[in-house]
């Protein structure tokens, strides 16, 4: 069998699974400035060849946007619409907050140009402007994108730049969503398609596939088409692991938590169903392409702790990346972090090396805590416990935004808590939410990367349709999308497509906004399917009120490199042996012991407070907690 290799970038560390048929493994490399440097290095350590398949999870777009380095971007819209990207809609930022923007439009008033009819005069004004992309819109083309898909074929043999298309990014109705979003993907297709171009340049892997933030996986020659796509790349794939172990565990429903070093992402799952919507952003910046409905804060191992005007311990969301990295890496960081916090507090054993790679210095990081804890007043000794807190309770504020916000009890969920920094904050959080159960599930520390190959090849077609209910057109309408997603699946994948699932996007007549259901085609199912998912998110139904099926979506799945059943079970051992370590619980410092993951059997059980350490990340155990371990390495906790 081909080797199968996962690289999911990260704002720390790097992390590489590798399949090779038979057994899987996990590291860590340090992030490099340029991201794709560590990529390069995982390739060139793995045994790639031509067989090869390589998957990767990249920040390429999603940096490009936070950082305000893509490119010079034009846009051509229909007349009177060039100022729309920064009319925008009502909703603002933060409602009562009047200093509160929205962040400036990609383009550039001096950049934004009307499709009159004159396309001689169009291609000499965007020549003499010179922008690096350009993004094509026009208002109405949902209903017919014939005029707009020319156009934009027009300019792109024209210009010989990348041109971005509304009826290839973001097809639907909504004339404001449907231009910011061809603009956003037209102002990260240059820095995507660089990226991407010096990783095809550097390996000689056969297949080369990209996660997408719909959880699927796109080719890279696809991928640069649609560079919006991948603003949450890395972060979707864990929540497509977090699916597959909460499939495989029986759990009707789970929260992922992904702590990393420098971000936490979370994501429930129902049913195992990885649903995506198009009504997501980024940055503060409208992006209406399919995405799993992850919350991203900034918070993570690496996030720095400051003292701020009033002399409130504040946690990120700034983080020291991996260079220098927190304290505790011993590479010159000056700043306290959470990290620093944990190993302070004994949740990191002094032995550990962070990442599998970096050896612990511990006494910088006491000295850090110690500048902190002077900062914030008469008890110094509480800084490290004080920034646990912070961190926390950012952490619980994201999982109750995707539970109890969301109209779902958490304690009917599993907490799935993966990524370096993820087993040390899961018990405790769980303990907050009330959930019972915790899985910290094998390859925690490099669990995305194990999701880029639990994932499926995919591709998907969308067309507002606008039925109101009753129409005979309902059972015909979604033929048309399925064909034009299989076709877009052979043509991308060239493999055999094993499912396609159909999604109507529904409002009630009226409305402004709409929900995503499953699609069936008698209008008195989809009602009932529809009015049950609007009183779980809204607690109310309105009876005798029509409703409209706006939007249609068809999505067709391949088949993943891997199954989670590849994953071996553990074999049975002697009874492990503890070592232990000094730890600060419940305000006093006590030896708690320290178990190796790696020599754990399965069915092995165990109280803490203690520690379970792997090469790449560490369990805290709350006092009380009592955990049992699966047959294929997942540790079960109990809170």
């Amino acid at each position: 069998m081909p080797l199968t290799l996962g690289v999911d970038v990260g704002g720390t560390f790097t992390d590489v699974v590798v399949f090779d048929g038979d057994v899987v493994t996990g590291r860590k490399l340090l992030t490099t400035s340029d991201p794709s440097l560590a990529v390069t290095e995982a390739l060139a350590t793995s045994g790639v060849d031509a067989d090869t398949v390589f998957l990767h999870g990249t920040t390429a777009g999603t940096n490009a946007l936070l950082e305000s380095r893509g490119a010079r971007t034009a846009l051509v819209t229909s007349p009177g619409f060039e100022d729309l990207i920064e009319i925008g809609r009502q909703a603002r930022p933060s409602l009562y907050d009047p200093f509160a923007d929205r962040p400036p439009p990609l383009v550039d008033r001096s950049l934004r140009f009307a499709d009159d009819g004159d396309m001689a005069n169009l291609i000499e004004l965007l020549q003499a402007a010179g922008p690096q992309s350009v993004a094509v819109a026009l208002v109405r083309s949902y209903r017919d994108p014939e005029e707009e898909l020319a156009l934009g074929e027009t300019l792109r043999s024209a210009m010989r730049i990348p041109v971005s298309v509304g009826a290839r990014v973001s097809p639907a109705f909504r004339e404001y969503e449907r231009v910011a979003s061809t603009v956003l993907n037209a102002y990260l297709t240059p820095e995507v398609a660089g990226y991407l171009g010096r990783l095809d340049a550097e390996t000689t892997a056969g297949r080369r596939l990209a996660m997408t933030s719909g959880g699927g996986l796109l080719p890279f020659a696809a991928a640069v088409e649609y560079a919006g796509r991948l603003v949450l790349s890395g972060p979707a794939a864990g929540v497509v692991a977090a699916a597959e172990l909460g499939n495989a565990k029986g759990h009707a429903s789970v929260i992922s938590f992904d702590m990393g070093g420098t971000s936490t992402d979370v994501c429930r799952i129902t049913g195992g169903d990885l649903s995506s919507d198009s009504h997501r952003g980024g940055a503060g910046w409208v992006n209406r392409v399919p995405s799993l409905p992850v919350r991203t804060i900034g918070a993570g191992g690496g996030s720095l702790a400051w003292v701020d005007a009033g002399g409130a311990l504040r946690v990120g969301p700034r983080s020291a990346g991996s260079n220098p990295g927190p304290a505790a890496y011993g590479l010159g960081g000056e700043n306290a972090t959470v990290t620093d916090a944990n190993v302070v507090m004994g949740r990191i054993p002094p032995e550990s090396t962070l990442g599998g790679s970096v050896s612990l210095d511990v006494a910088s990081a006491r000295q850090v805590m110690n500048v902190l804890g002077s900062a914030l007043g008469p008890d110094p000794g509480a800084a490290a416990s004080g920034v646990i807190e912070v961190v926390d309770t950012h952490m619980e504020r994201a999982l109750r935004a995707v539970s109890v916000e969301e109209g779902v009890d958490p304690r009917d969920s599993a907490l799935v808590a993966f990524g370096g920094a993820g087993g040390l904050h899961a018990s405790r959080l769980a303990r907050r939410l009330g959930m019972r159960t915790t899985l910290v599930p094998p390859l925690s520390g490099v669990f995305s990367a194990l999701g880029l190959l639990l994932a499926r090849p995919s591709s998907d077609a969308l067309r507002t349709v606008m039925l109101e209910e009753g129409s005979p057109l309902l059972s015909g309408v979604s033929g048309s999308i399925v064909a034009e997603a299989g076709e877009r699946f052979d043509r991308h994948h060239g493999v055999v497509a094993e499912r396609v699932e159909q999604f109507g996007e529904m409002r009630y007549s009226g409305q402004s906004h709409e929900l995503t259901v499953p699609l069936c085609d008698d209008w008195l199912t989809l009602r009932s399917v529809f009015e049950v998912e609007h009183h779980r998110r809204f607690g109310f139904v309105q009876e005798g009120q029509p409703i409209e099926l706006v939007n249609v979506r068809a999505v067709v799945w391949g088949r993943a490199p891997m199954v989670w059943s590849d994953l071996h079970a553990l074999s049975a051992s002697r009874r492990p042996e503890a070592g232990s370590t000094l730890a600060r619980v419940e305000g006093r410092e006590i030896q708690v012991p320290v178990w190796g993951r790696a020599e754990l059997p399965p069915g092995f059980e165990t109280e803490g407070p203690a520690i379970v350490v792997e090469s790449d990340s560490a369990t805290w155990l709350e006092p009380d907690d009592r955990v049992v371990v699966h047959d294929d390495g997942t540790l079960e906790i109990h809170s």
